[in-house]
C-alpha cells in the first residue's frame, strides 16, 4: 500500500523525532514530498509505503501522538 497524505504537528510535539521514529517502529518507508516546522506548529506532506496493516498501524500511532491527518489518497 503506497499513500500520500498531509500531517498536521502540534508545537507539543517540537522536541519529537515523529517521523524518524514511523521507519524504525514500523515496517514502512518513507518519503518526505515537502515539510515546513516552527516552533509552535508543524506539517509535512508524506508518501507511505508498505504492508496494508503496517501503513495502518503508523496512521493510528501518529493519531494517538495528537498528529492530524489530512487528505490521505493511494497512490501508485
Amino acid at each position: 500500500m503506497r499513500i500520500k497524505t498531509e500531517l498536521i504537528f502540534p508545537g507539543k510535539l517540537k522536541d519529537e523525532a515523529i517521523i524518524c521514529t514511523l521507519c524504525k517502529k514500523f515496517d514502512i518507508t518513507l518519503s518526505i514530498v515537502e515539510a515546513s516546522f516552527s516552533t509552535e506548529t508543524g506539517w509535512a506532506i508524506l508518501i507511505l509505503d508498505g504492508p496494508p496493516e503496517e501503513v495502518n498501524k503508523t496512521l493510528d500511532y501518529l493519531k494517538n501522538k495528537g498528529v492530524k491527518i489530512e487528505n490521505s489518497e493511494e497512490t501508485a
